[in-house]
């Protein structure tokens, strides 16, 4: 399992992110460009000091992302309030990719296109989202547990 990060614009999301990706064993990867700066310099100046515990994966483009997931053979699970299919119904994958978008816009559709699968979390009506370092954190849980990688050890 594994996240990644659209373009990001909210450093206070990805270093929340990132806290998750080191706390549950999961690799992060940044597509950029990121809406500040993507180093490890900054990050540590932001006071992250999971920074050691989390493999961070950069990529200039989403087309060097999507070059490297082929490569890989990962399944691409886009988080969007735009799909149709609901997290708890969906069958995760160990090598699954939980893709999140910008906080301001989402995803374009070329992302969307790209998507294996699509997915959203169900929330009240009238209200618009979660907070995108929230709704990674419900789904990767479910996908974790799904894939036997939740437990009291």
């Amino acid at each position: 399992m594994e996240i990644a990060l659209y373009e990001p614009d909210i450093p206070q999301n990805a270093g929340t992110i990132m806290r998750l990706g080191a706390c549950m064993g999961v690799p992060v990867h940044f597509i950029e460009p990121a809406g500040f700066p993507v180093s490890d310099r900054a990050f540590r100046r932001a006071g992250l000091d999971y920074l050691d515990a989390v493999k961070i994966e950069r990529h200039v483009s989403f087309a060097a992302f999507e070059e490297w997931r082929k490569a890989n053979g990962r399944r691409l699970v886009l988080l969007t309030t735009k799909a149709k299919q609901t997290y708890p119904s969906f069958a995760f994958r160990s090598t699954d990719v939980l893709l999140v978008g910008r906080e301001s816009s989402g995803v374009p559709d070329n992302v969307h296109a790209a998507a294996d699968s699509s997915l959203r979390i169900p929330i009240r009506d009238g209200l618009r989202s979660l907070n995108i370092a929230v709704a990674l954190s419900m789904v990767l849980g479910e996908a974790l547990r799904q894939t036997g990688r939740l437990n009291d050890e």
